[in-house]
Protein backbone atom coordinates (compact mmCIF):
# COMPACT_ATOMS: atom_id res chain seq x y z
CA UNK A 1 0.00 0.00 0.00
CA UNK A 2 2.76 2.42 0.90
CA UNK A 3 6.06 3.02 -0.86
CA UNK A 4 8.22 2.19 2.19
CA UNK A 5 8.07 1.90 5.93
CA UNK A 6 9.34 4.60 8.31
CA UNK A 7 12.73 2.91 8.91
CA UNK A 8 13.39 2.68 5.19
CA UNK A 9 12.35 6.31 4.74
CA UNK A 10 14.80 7.40 7.42
CA UNK A 11 17.62 5.33 5.90
CA UNK A 12 17.06 6.87 2.47
CA UNK A 13 16.86 10.33 3.94
CA UNK A 14 20.16 9.77 5.75
CA UNK A 15 21.80 8.52 2.54
CA UNK A 16 20.59 11.63 0.73
CA UNK A 17 21.80 13.88 3.57
CA UNK A 18 25.29 12.35 3.42
CA UNK A 19 25.42 12.58 -0.39
CA UNK A 20 24.38 16.25 -0.32
CA UNK A 21 27.02 17.02 2.33
CA UNK A 22 29.73 15.29 0.29
CA UNK A 23 28.79 17.37 -2.77
CA UNK A 24 28.80 20.53 -0.68
CA UNK A 25 32.24 19.70 0.69
CA UNK A 26 33.52 19.32 -2.87
CA UNK A 27 32.13 22.71 -3.83
CA UNK A 28 33.66 24.37 -0.74
CA UNK A 29 36.98 22.57 -1.05
CA UNK A 30 36.49 21.08 2.44
CA UNK A 31 37.15 17.56 3.69
CA UNK A 32 33.96 15.51 4.04
CA UNK A 33 33.67 12.89 6.78
CA UNK A 34 30.98 10.20 6.95
CA UNK A 35 30.38 9.58 10.67
CA UNK A 36 27.79 6.82 10.44
CA UNK A 37 30.13 4.06 11.59
CA UNK A 38 31.74 6.04 14.40
CA UNK A 39 29.09 8.34 15.88
CA UNK A 40 28.77 6.20 18.98
CA UNK A 41 32.46 5.45 19.51
CA UNK A 42 34.65 8.36 18.39
CA UNK A 43 36.30 10.05 21.45
CA UNK A 44 34.86 13.40 22.56
CA UNK A 45 37.06 16.42 23.32
CA UNK A 46 35.68 17.43 26.70
CA UNK A 47 36.14 20.96 28.00
CA UNK A 48 37.07 22.55 24.68
CA UNK A 49 33.76 24.25 23.91
CA UNK A 50 30.58 25.06 25.78
CA UNK A 51 27.58 23.04 24.65
CA UNK A 52 25.75 26.29 23.88
CA UNK A 53 28.59 27.27 21.51
CA UNK A 54 28.39 23.89 19.80
CA UNK A 55 24.75 24.56 18.99
CA UNK A 56 25.47 28.18 18.07
CA UNK A 57 28.39 27.47 15.74
CA UNK A 58 27.15 24.07 14.59
CA UNK A 59 30.48 22.44 15.54
CA UNK A 60 31.46 19.32 17.50
CA UNK A 61 35.05 18.97 18.81
CA UNK A 62 36.54 15.48 18.85
CA UNK A 63 39.81 14.24 20.37
CA UNK A 64 41.72 11.74 18.25
CA UNK A 65 45.21 10.31 18.60
CA UNK A 66 46.95 9.37 21.82
CA UNK A 67 45.67 10.73 25.12
CA UNK A 68 48.89 12.65 25.79
CA UNK A 69 48.90 14.61 22.54
CA UNK A 70 45.46 14.37 20.90
CA UNK A 71 44.62 15.96 17.58
CA UNK A 72 41.60 18.21 17.87
CA UNK A 73 39.11 17.74 15.06
CA UNK A 74 36.45 20.42 14.57
CA UNK A 75 33.56 18.44 13.19
CA UNK A 76 31.25 21.04 11.74
CA UNK A 77 28.54 21.84 9.26
CA UNK A 78 29.42 25.49 8.64
CA UNK A 79 32.05 26.77 11.02
CA UNK A 80 32.49 30.57 10.87
CA UNK A 81 36.06 31.29 9.81
CA UNK A 82 36.63 33.70 12.70
CA UNK A 83 35.60 31.14 15.27
CA UNK A 84 37.58 28.38 13.57
CA UNK A 85 40.64 30.61 13.69
CA UNK A 86 40.09 31.32 17.38
CA UNK A 87 39.79 27.60 18.15
CA UNK A 88 42.94 26.94 16.12
CA UNK A 89 44.91 29.60 17.99
CA UNK A 90 43.79 28.31 21.39
CA UNK A 91 44.64 24.75 20.43
CA UNK A 92 48.02 25.82 19.06
CA UNK A 93 48.96 27.18 22.49
CA UNK A 94 48.44 23.65 23.80
CA UNK A 95 50.56 22.26 20.96
CA UNK A 96 47.65 20.38 19.48
CA UNK A 97 46.86 19.91 15.80
CA UNK A 98 43.53 21.25 14.65
CA UNK A 99 41.62 19.99 11.62
CA UNK A 100 38.16 20.80 10.35
CA UNK A 101 35.95 18.28 8.58
CA UNK A 102 32.47 18.76 7.12
CA UNK A 103 29.74 16.42 8.35
CA UNK A 104 26.02 16.12 7.70
CA UNK A 105 23.27 17.64 9.79
CA UNK A 106 22.23 14.10 10.75
CA UNK A 107 25.70 13.38 12.14
CA UNK A 108 25.75 16.66 14.04
CA UNK A 109 22.47 15.84 15.77
CA UNK A 110 23.64 12.32 16.65
CA UNK A 111 26.93 13.61 18.08
CA UNK A 112 25.16 16.30 20.11
CA UNK A 113 23.14 13.58 21.83
CA UNK A 114 26.45 12.46 23.36
CA UNK A 115 27.54 15.96 24.42
CA UNK A 116 24.06 17.01 25.48
CA UNK A 117 22.20 13.79 26.43
CA UNK A 118 18.42 14.10 26.65
CA UNK A 119 17.05 14.75 30.10
CA UNK A 120 14.11 12.89 31.55
CA UNK A 121 11.13 15.18 31.06
CA UNK A 122 7.51 14.75 32.13
CA UNK A 123 5.35 16.20 29.42
CA UNK A 124 2.09 18.02 30.14
CA UNK A 125 -1.09 17.62 28.12
CA UNK A 126 -2.01 20.28 25.58
CA UNK A 127 -4.95 22.40 26.75
CA UNK A 128 -7.40 24.44 24.74
CA UNK A 129 -9.63 27.19 26.07
CA UNK A 130 -13.32 27.78 25.46
CA UNK A 131 -15.05 31.11 25.19
CA UNK A 132 -12.65 32.73 27.64
CA UNK A 133 -11.50 36.30 27.75
CA UNK A 134 -8.62 37.39 25.56
CA UNK A 135 -6.30 37.58 28.59
CA UNK A 136 -7.15 34.02 29.63
CA UNK A 137 -6.63 32.76 26.10
CA UNK A 138 -3.25 34.50 25.81
CA UNK A 139 -2.22 33.16 29.20
CA UNK A 140 -3.09 29.61 28.14
CA UNK A 141 -1.13 29.98 24.88
CA UNK A 142 1.85 31.41 26.78
CA UNK A 143 1.71 28.51 29.24
CA UNK A 144 1.60 25.92 26.45
CA UNK A 145 4.40 27.73 24.59
CA UNK A 146 6.56 27.43 27.67
CA UNK A 147 5.63 23.75 28.01
CA UNK A 148 6.51 23.08 24.37
CA UNK A 149 9.88 24.78 24.80
CA UNK A 150 10.73 22.06 27.34
CA UNK A 151 9.89 19.21 24.95
CA UNK A 152 13.01 17.58 23.58
CA UNK A 153 13.53 18.24 19.88
CA UNK A 154 13.71 14.49 19.23
CA UNK A 155 10.29 14.07 20.90
CA UNK A 156 8.55 17.13 19.47
CA UNK A 157 6.92 15.43 16.48
CA UNK A 158 5.77 12.41 18.50
CA UNK A 159 4.45 14.67 21.26
CA UNK A 160 2.40 16.88 18.92
CA UNK A 161 0.99 13.87 17.05
CA UNK A 162 0.00 12.14 20.28
CA UNK A 163 -1.60 15.25 21.76
CA UNK A 164 -3.51 16.00 18.53
CA UNK A 165 -4.74 12.40 18.45
CA UNK A 166 -5.70 12.56 22.15
CA UNK A 167 -7.82 15.67 21.52
CA UNK A 168 -9.43 14.20 18.39
CA UNK A 169 -7.83 16.79 16.11
CA UNK A 170 -7.99 16.26 12.35
CA UNK A 171 -5.05 18.55 11.50
CA UNK A 172 -1.90 20.07 12.97
CA UNK A 173 -1.01 23.44 11.42
CA UNK A 174 2.56 24.78 11.76
CA UNK A 175 2.68 28.37 10.48
CA UNK A 176 5.76 30.57 10.20
CA UNK A 177 5.29 34.15 11.32
CA UNK A 178 7.76 37.00 11.69
CA UNK A 179 8.71 36.36 15.33
CA UNK A 180 7.90 32.66 15.88
CA UNK A 181 6.04 29.63 14.54
CA UNK A 182 2.39 29.25 15.45
CA UNK A 183 0.97 25.80 16.31
CA UNK A 184 -2.76 25.21 15.80
CA UNK A 185 -4.97 22.11 16.02
CA UNK A 186 -8.18 21.70 14.03
CA UNK A 187 -10.69 20.07 16.37
CA UNK A 188 -14.25 19.32 15.23
CA UNK A 189 -13.63 21.45 12.16
CA UNK A 190 -12.45 24.57 14.03
CA UNK A 191 -8.86 25.79 14.40
CA UNK A 192 -7.53 26.42 17.92
CA UNK A 193 -4.24 28.16 18.62
CA UNK A 194 -2.13 25.98 20.91
CA UNK A 195 1.28 27.60 21.27
CA UNK A 196 4.17 29.43 19.63
CA UNK A 197 7.62 27.86 19.25
CA UNK A 198 10.95 29.47 18.42
CA UNK A 199 12.60 29.01 15.04
CA UNK A 200 15.43 26.81 16.31
CA UNK A 201 12.95 24.38 17.84
CA UNK A 202 10.87 24.44 14.65
CA UNK A 203 13.94 23.77 12.51
CA UNK A 204 14.46 20.52 14.41
CA UNK A 205 10.73 19.71 14.22
CA UNK A 206 10.56 20.32 10.48
CA UNK A 207 13.64 18.16 9.96
CA UNK A 208 11.90 15.31 11.82
CA UNK A 209 8.76 15.76 9.68
CA UNK A 210 10.78 15.81 6.46
CA UNK A 211 12.79 12.76 7.49
CA UNK A 212 9.69 10.72 8.39
CA UNK A 213 7.74 11.78 5.27
CA UNK A 214 10.70 11.59 2.85
CA UNK A 215 10.55 15.30 1.99
CA UNK A 216 13.25 17.87 1.30
CA UNK A 217 14.07 20.49 3.93
CA UNK A 218 15.26 22.92 1.25
CA UNK A 219 12.44 22.64 -1.31
CA UNK A 220 11.36 25.76 -3.15
CA UNK A 221 7.93 24.39 -4.01
CA UNK A 222 5.05 22.66 -2.25
CA UNK A 223 5.52 19.01 -1.27
CA UNK A 224 3.29 16.12 -0.18
CA UNK A 225 4.26 13.15 1.94
CA UNK A 226 2.89 10.40 4.13
CA UNK A 227 3.67 9.05 7.60
CA UNK A 228 2.33 5.94 9.31
CA UNK A 229 2.86 5.83 13.07
CA UNK A 230 1.83 3.38 15.75
CA UNK A 231 0.32 5.24 18.72
CA UNK A 232 0.88 3.05 21.77
CA UNK A 233 0.14 2.85 25.46
CA UNK A 234 3.83 3.67 25.98
CA UNK A 235 3.26 6.97 24.14
CA UNK A 236 0.37 7.70 26.48
CA UNK A 237 2.57 7.26 29.55
CA UNK A 238 5.41 9.27 28.00
CA UNK A 239 3.58 12.18 26.38
CA UNK A 240 0.65 12.65 28.78
CA UNK A 241 0.32 13.67 32.41
CA UNK A 242 -3.02 11.85 32.80
CA UNK A 243 -3.31 8.09 33.01
CA UNK A 244 -6.05 6.47 30.95
CA UNK A 245 -6.58 2.76 31.49
CA UNK A 246 -8.86 2.57 28.44
CA UNK A 247 -6.18 3.77 26.01
CA UNK A 248 -5.47 1.26 23.22
CA UNK A 249 -2.72 0.91 20.64
CA UNK A 250 -3.76 2.01 17.16
CA UNK A 251 -2.33 3.00 13.79
CA UNK A 252 -2.41 6.63 12.72
CA UNK A 253 -2.10 7.56 9.04
CA UNK A 254 -0.93 11.09 8.31
CA UNK A 255 -0.81 13.14 5.13
CA UNK A 256 1.89 15.84 5.15
CA UNK A 257 1.64 19.04 3.11
CA UNK A 258 4.45 21.63 3.13
CA UNK A 259 4.77 24.94 1.34
CA UNK A 260 7.48 27.66 1.37
CA UNK A 261 6.20 30.97 2.78
CA UNK A 262 7.73 34.39 3.34
CA UNK A 263 9.16 33.32 6.72
CA UNK A 264 9.89 29.62 6.17
CA UNK A 265 8.37 26.23 5.37
CA UNK A 266 4.83 25.85 6.68
CA UNK A 267 3.47 22.36 7.28
CA UNK A 268 0.05 20.80 7.75
CA UNK A 269 -0.26 17.29 9.17
CA UNK A 270 -3.64 15.68 8.45
CA UNK A 271 -4.46 12.83 10.84
CA UNK A 272 -6.56 9.82 9.88
CA UNK A 273 -7.39 7.63 12.87
CA UNK A 274 -8.81 4.85 10.75
CA UNK A 275 -11.31 2.31 12.00
CA UNK A 276 -12.98 0.09 9.39
CA UNK A 277 -15.97 -0.33 11.72
CA UNK A 278 -16.87 3.32 10.99
CA UNK A 279 -17.19 2.63 7.26
CA UNK A 280 -20.86 1.81 7.34
CA UNK A 281 -23.68 3.34 5.31
CA UNK A 282 -25.88 3.09 8.40
CA UNK A 283 -23.64 5.66 10.12
CA UNK A 284 -24.04 8.34 7.43
CA UNK A 285 -27.25 9.71 8.94
CA UNK A 286 -29.45 8.94 5.94
CA UNK A 287 -33.19 8.57 6.12
CA UNK A 288 -34.61 5.17 5.25
CA UNK A 289 -35.69 6.46 1.84
CA UNK A 290 -32.26 8.00 1.10
CA UNK A 291 -30.47 4.82 2.19
CA UNK A 292 -32.72 2.74 -0.07
CA UNK A 293 -32.06 5.09 -3.01
CA UNK A 294 -28.29 4.95 -2.46
CA UNK A 295 -28.18 1.17 -2.13
CA UNK A 296 -30.35 0.75 -5.25
CA UNK A 297 -28.08 2.98 -7.35
CA UNK A 298 -24.76 1.44 -6.29
CA UNK A 299 -26.16 -2.07 -6.80
CA UNK A 300 -26.17 -1.43 -10.58
CA UNK A 301 -23.10 -2.61 -12.51
CA UNK A 302 -22.50 0.72 -14.24
CA UNK A 303 -22.88 4.46 -13.78
CA UNK A 304 -21.23 7.33 -11.94
CA UNK A 305 -21.73 8.51 -8.35
CA UNK A 306 -20.17 11.84 -7.31
CA UNK A 307 -19.60 13.01 -3.74
CA UNK A 308 -19.01 16.76 -3.57
CA UNK A 309 -17.97 19.28 -0.94
CA UNK A 310 -14.91 21.25 0.20
CA UNK A 311 -11.79 19.80 1.83
CA UNK A 312 -12.46 18.03 5.15
CA UNK A 313 -16.18 17.60 4.54
CA UNK A 314 -16.07 13.80 4.94
CA UNK A 315 -16.20 12.91 1.22
CA UNK A 316 -13.61 10.13 1.53
CA UNK A 317 -15.43 8.53 4.47
CA UNK A 318 -18.66 8.46 2.48
CA UNK A 319 -16.98 6.88 -0.55
CA UNK A 320 -15.18 4.32 1.58
CA UNK A 321 -18.47 3.46 3.28
CA UNK A 322 -20.02 2.78 -0.14
CA UNK A 323 -16.96 0.76 -1.16
CA UNK A 324 -17.20 -1.26 2.03
CA UNK A 325 -20.86 -2.02 1.32
CA UNK A 326 -19.93 -3.22 -2.18
CA UNK A 327 -16.89 -5.20 -1.00
CA UNK A 328 -17.53 -8.89 -1.67
CA UNK A 329 -15.62 -11.89 -3.08
CA UNK A 330 -17.64 -11.62 -6.30
CA UNK A 331 -16.51 -8.07 -7.16
CA UNK A 332 -13.11 -6.56 -8.04
CA UNK A 333 -12.75 -3.08 -6.50
CA UNK A 334 -9.93 -0.70 -7.47
CA UNK A 335 -9.15 2.78 -6.14
CA UNK A 336 -6.92 5.59 -7.39
CA UNK A 337 -5.94 7.91 -4.54
CA UNK A 338 -3.56 10.80 -3.90
CA UNK A 339 -2.46 9.51 -1.44
CA UNK A 340 -3.98 6.27 -0.13
CA UNK A 341 -5.51 7.38 3.18
CA UNK A 342 -7.24 4.27 4.55
CA UNK A 343 -6.31 0.61 4.18
CA UNK A 344 -9.44 -1.34 3.23
CA UNK A 345 -9.01 -5.14 3.13
CA UNK A 346 -10.34 -6.67 -0.08
CA UNK A 347 -9.85 -3.49 -2.14
CA UNK A 348 -6.90 -2.94 -4.50
CA UNK A 349 -5.69 0.59 -3.71
CA UNK A 350 -3.33 2.36 -6.08
CA UNK A 351 -1.47 5.56 -5.02
CA UNK A 352 -1.28 8.32 -7.64
CA UNK A 353 1.54 10.84 -7.16
CA UNK A 354 0.14 13.86 -9.00
CA UNK A 355 2.98 16.08 -7.72
CA UNK A 356 5.44 14.20 -9.96
CA UNK A 357 3.53 14.12 -13.22
CA UNK A 358 1.12 11.22 -12.75
CA UNK A 359 -2.54 11.89 -13.58
CA UNK A 360 -5.78 10.23 -12.56
CA UNK A 361 -6.81 10.04 -16.22
CA UNK A 362 -3.76 8.00 -17.29
CA UNK A 363 -4.24 5.62 -14.37
CA UNK A 364 -7.97 5.15 -15.09
CA UNK A 365 -7.07 4.03 -18.63
CA UNK A 366 -4.51 1.61 -17.20
CA UNK A 367 -6.71 -0.01 -14.56
CA UNK A 368 -9.57 -0.55 -17.02
CA UNK A 369 -7.38 -3.33 -18.45
CA UNK A 370 -7.54 -5.07 -15.05
CA UNK A 371 -11.27 -5.74 -15.51
CA UNK A 372 -12.59 -4.04 -12.34
CA UNK A 373 -16.25 -4.00 -11.35
CA UNK A 374 -16.02 -0.86 -9.20
CA UNK A 375 -13.55 2.02 -9.56
CA UNK A 376 -13.04 4.85 -7.08
CA UNK A 377 -11.20 7.96 -8.28
CA UNK A 378 -9.92 10.13 -5.44
CA UNK A 379 -10.82 13.38 -7.17
CA UNK A 380 -11.92 14.64 -10.59
CA UNK A 381 -9.72 17.70 -11.08
CA UNK A 382 -9.53 18.33 -14.82
CA UNK A 383 -11.24 17.80 -18.15
CA UNK A 384 -9.18 14.76 -19.11
CA UNK A 385 -9.99 12.92 -15.87
CA UNK A 386 -13.67 13.85 -16.17
CA UNK A 387 -13.95 12.51 -19.73
CA UNK A 388 -12.04 9.32 -18.91
CA UNK A 389 -14.21 8.69 -15.82
CA UNK A 390 -17.38 9.15 -17.88
CA UNK A 391 -16.15 6.65 -20.47
CA UNK A 392 -15.46 4.12 -17.70
CA UNK A 393 -18.94 4.66 -16.22
CA UNK A 394 -20.75 3.87 -19.47
CA UNK A 395 -18.69 0.80 -20.34
CA UNK A 396 -19.77 -1.60 -17.62
CA UNK A 397 -18.17 -0.11 -14.50
CA UNK A 398 -19.56 1.56 -11.40
CA UNK A 399 -17.41 4.64 -10.89
CA UNK A 400 -17.24 6.55 -7.60
CA UNK A 401 -15.45 9.90 -7.39
CA UNK A 402 -15.17 13.13 -5.46
CA UNK A 403 -15.43 16.65 -6.85
CA UNK A 404 -14.93 20.02 -5.22
CA UNK A 405 -18.25 21.87 -5.47
CA UNK A 406 -20.48 23.81 -3.08
CA UNK A 407 -23.57 21.60 -3.45
CA UNK A 408 -24.98 18.69 -5.41
CA UNK A 409 -26.60 21.05 -7.93
CA UNK A 410 -23.39 23.08 -8.23
CA UNK A 411 -21.53 19.90 -9.22
CA UNK A 412 -23.40 19.86 -12.54
CA UNK A 413 -22.40 23.44 -13.27
CA UNK A 414 -18.78 22.54 -12.41
CA UNK A 415 -18.78 19.50 -14.70
CA UNK A 416 -20.44 21.42 -17.53
CA UNK A 417 -17.78 24.10 -17.13
CA UNK A 418 -15.12 21.35 -17.49
CA UNK A 419 -16.54 19.30 -20.36
CA UNK A 420 -19.39 21.37 -21.80
CA UNK A 421 -22.93 20.15 -22.50
CA UNK A 422 -22.36 16.43 -22.80
CA UNK A 423 -25.14 13.88 -23.51
CA UNK A 424 -22.78 11.03 -22.55
CA UNK A 425 -22.34 12.56 -19.08
CA UNK A 426 -26.14 12.72 -18.78
CA UNK A 427 -26.23 8.99 -19.48
CA UNK A 428 -23.40 8.15 -17.05
CA UNK A 429 -24.23 10.17 -13.93
CA UNK A 430 -26.81 8.61 -11.61
CA UNK A 431 -26.36 10.26 -8.21
CA UNK A 432 -24.65 13.31 -6.72
CA UNK A 433 -24.16 13.57 -2.96
CA UNK A 434 -23.36 16.95 -1.43
CA UNK A 435 -22.18 17.07 2.15
CA UNK A 436 -20.70 19.08 5.03
CA UNK A 437 -19.64 18.29 8.59
CA UNK A 438 -20.97 20.30 11.54
CA UNK A 439 -20.01 20.10 15.19
CA UNK A 440 -22.26 17.97 17.38
CA UNK A 441 -23.57 19.49 20.63
CA UNK A 442 -22.44 17.84 23.85
CA UNK A 443 -25.60 16.33 25.33
CA UNK A 444 -24.42 16.87 28.91
CA UNK A 445 -23.86 20.62 28.62
CA UNK A 446 -26.18 21.94 25.86
CA UNK A 447 -28.64 24.63 26.90
CA UNK A 448 -32.22 24.85 25.62
CA UNK A 449 -33.72 28.25 24.72
CA UNK A 450 -36.72 29.78 22.95
CA UNK A 451 -35.88 31.48 19.60
CA UNK A 452 -37.05 34.99 18.80
CA UNK A 453 -39.74 35.76 16.21
CA UNK A 454 -37.29 36.46 13.36
CA UNK A 455 -35.50 33.14 13.90
CA UNK A 456 -38.80 31.28 14.02
CA UNK A 457 -39.87 32.86 10.73
CA UNK A 458 -36.54 31.95 9.06
CA UNK A 459 -36.80 28.33 10.20
CA UNK A 460 -40.37 28.13 8.94
CA UNK A 461 -39.32 29.49 5.53
CA UNK A 462 -36.44 26.98 5.20
CA UNK A 463 -38.62 23.98 6.09
CA UNK A 464 -41.84 25.08 4.41
CA UNK A 465 -41.48 22.90 1.30
CA UNK A 466 -40.11 19.71 2.85
CA UNK A 467 -41.12 16.80 0.59
CA UNK A 468 -43.72 14.26 1.58
CA UNK A 469 -42.32 11.40 3.57
CA UNK A 470 -40.05 13.61 5.67
CA UNK A 471 -41.20 13.91 9.27
CA UNK A 472 -42.01 17.59 9.89
CA UNK A 473 -41.47 19.10 13.34
CA UNK A 474 -43.94 21.45 14.99
CA UNK A 475 -42.90 24.78 13.45
CA UNK A 476 -45.34 26.82 15.55
CA UNK A 477 -43.74 25.96 18.86
CA UNK A 478 -40.16 24.68 18.98
CA UNK A 479 -36.96 25.08 21.00
CA UNK A 480 -33.34 25.47 19.97
CA UNK A 481 -30.08 24.71 21.79
CA UNK A 482 -26.81 26.53 22.37
CA UNK A 483 -23.50 25.05 23.61
CA UNK A 484 -22.71 25.02 27.31
CA UNK A 485 -19.26 24.58 28.82
CA UNK A 486 -17.45 22.17 31.09
CA UNK A 487 -13.85 21.35 31.88
CA UNK A 488 -13.94 18.39 29.49
CA UNK A 489 -15.93 20.22 26.80
CA UNK A 490 -14.82 23.88 26.92
CA UNK A 491 -16.62 24.65 23.64
CA UNK A 492 -19.76 22.63 24.29
CA UNK A 493 -19.29 20.39 21.26
CA UNK A 494 -18.13 16.80 20.95
CA UNK A 495 -17.56 15.18 17.58
CA UNK A 496 -19.16 16.00 14.25
CA UNK A 497 -22.15 14.88 12.21
CA UNK A 498 -22.78 14.94 8.49
CA UNK A 499 -25.29 17.05 6.57
CA UNK A 500 -25.97 15.27 3.31
CA UNK A 501 -28.17 15.91 0.27
CA UNK A 502 -28.81 13.34 -2.46
CA UNK A 503 -29.64 14.50 -5.97
CA UNK A 504 -31.05 11.60 -7.98
CA UNK A 505 -30.44 12.10 -11.70
CA UNK A 506 -33.74 11.30 -13.37
CA UNK A 507 -34.73 12.21 -16.92
CA UNK A 508 -35.74 15.78 -16.04
CA UNK A 509 -32.40 16.50 -14.31
CA UNK A 510 -30.51 14.77 -17.14
CA UNK A 511 -32.18 17.20 -19.54
CA UNK A 512 -30.02 20.02 -18.17
CA UNK A 513 -26.91 17.99 -19.01
CA UNK A 514 -28.10 17.06 -22.51
CA UNK A 515 -28.79 20.69 -23.37
CA UNK A 516 -32.58 20.31 -23.43
CA UNK A 517 -32.85 23.27 -21.06
CA UNK A 518 -31.16 26.61 -21.71
CA UNK A 519 -31.28 27.80 -18.10
CA UNK A 520 -28.46 25.62 -16.71
CA UNK A 521 -27.90 27.37 -13.38
CA UNK A 522 -27.28 25.89 -9.95
CA UNK A 523 -30.41 27.51 -8.49
CA UNK A 524 -32.59 26.17 -11.30
CA UNK A 525 -31.27 22.62 -10.99
CA UNK A 526 -31.68 22.72 -7.20
CA UNK A 527 -35.26 24.01 -7.48
CA UNK A 528 -36.19 21.14 -9.81
CA UNK A 529 -34.42 18.60 -7.55
CA UNK A 530 -36.26 19.90 -4.47
CA UNK A 531 -39.53 19.63 -6.34
CA UNK A 532 -38.68 16.00 -6.99
CA UNK A 533 -38.02 15.18 -3.34
CA UNK A 534 -34.45 16.26 -2.51
CA UNK A 535 -33.86 17.50 1.05
CA UNK A 536 -31.07 20.09 0.96
CA UNK A 537 -28.09 20.29 3.30
CA UNK A 538 -29.52 23.49 4.78
CA UNK A 539 -32.83 21.78 5.53
CA UNK A 540 -30.96 18.81 7.04
CA UNK A 541 -28.97 21.20 9.22
CA UNK A 542 -32.05 23.03 10.48
CA UNK A 543 -33.78 19.73 11.27
CA UNK A 544 -30.75 18.59 13.27
CA UNK A 545 -30.71 21.94 15.11
CA UNK A 546 -34.38 21.48 16.04
CA UNK A 547 -33.52 17.98 17.28
CA UNK A 548 -30.82 19.41 19.57
CA UNK A 549 -27.95 17.73 17.73
CA UNK A 550 -26.27 20.98 16.65
CA UNK A 551 -26.95 24.73 16.59
CA UNK A 552 -28.32 27.07 13.93
CA UNK A 553 -25.12 29.12 14.30
CA UNK A 554 -23.00 26.06 13.50
CA UNK A 555 -25.14 25.27 10.45
CA UNK A 556 -24.78 28.87 9.30
CA UNK A 557 -21.01 28.80 9.86
CA UNK A 558 -20.56 25.73 7.70
CA UNK A 559 -23.13 26.43 4.96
Amino acid sequence: MYDMDEAEQQRRFRDADEANTARRAGILGAHYRDMRDEEATVPLAEGVMEVSDMYKYRMVPLAEGDHEHPSLYGITLSTPESYAKKISEEAAQDARNVNFDLISDSSFRMMMKRYDPPKEIRYSDVKITGDSTSDERLATIASMSEALSQVRSADMLGYLIFQADRLGASDIHLENERAAVRVRFRIDGTLHEIANINREKYRELFFAIASAANLSTAATEAQSGHIVREITVADASKFSDASDETYQDHTLNMRIETVPTAYGQDAVIRLFNFDTRMLNIDLLGLSNEEKTQLEEIVSHPRGMVLVVGPTSSGKSTTLYSVLNALNSPTRKLLTLEDPVEFDVPGVTQIPVDTTHGQTFADNVRTILRLDPDVIMVGEIRDQDTARTAIQAAITGHLLLATLHAQSAAAAFARMIDMIGINPIFATAIRLVIGQRLVRRLDDETKIEYQPDAATKQWVQNVLRDLPDGVEKPNLDNFSLWRPGTSEDRPFGYHGRLVLMEQLIVDDEIAGFLRGDEQDVHTSTIERVARGRGMVTMLQKGVLKALAGETTLEEVGRVL
